[in-house]
């Protein structure tokens, strides 16, 4: 039976943070993340559909704050484009013990929101 998290983010909560707080980029967003998005036309609206991607990730594993470093979940996008979920670090591991093969991952944004939802396969 396959897990499904979503989560939904205005777009200028995540665009005011990277204006008053510098590290806040360094800090939640890889430097694939960062480079990726920093080439969009908006990248507040890119990162924020990352931001919402790593909460759904932490949703289907069941993760809260103070147990996860956002860094640990990456949303990379392959070839053609296609975003992909990377975990690292302890999400990995949890991944693992939950029997999670993999999770997918659909990102969207339009106006003043963004959108994602990730659907975990177990083994």
């Amino acid at each position: 039976m396959p897990l499904v998290g979503i989560d939904i983010i205005e777009i200028e909560r995540i665009e005011k943070a990277l204006d008053r707080h510098p590290r806040f980029l360094h800090r939640v967003f890889t430097s694939r993340e960062q480079a990726y998005c920093g080439g969009r036309r908006r990248p507040g609206a890119s990162l924020a559909a990352r931001w919402a991607a790593k909460e759904a990730v932490f949703k289907v594993l069941g993760l809260g704050w103070g147990q996860l470093r956002w860094k640990d979940v990456e949303i990379i996008v392959d070839e053609r484009g296609r975003p992909q979920v990377v975990l690292h670090g302890r999400v990995a591991e949890v991944a693992r013990e939950k029997g999670i093969a993999g999770i997918d991952v659909s990102l969207s944004h339009h106006g003043s929101m963004a959108v994602a939802v990730a659907i975990a396969d177990r083994r």
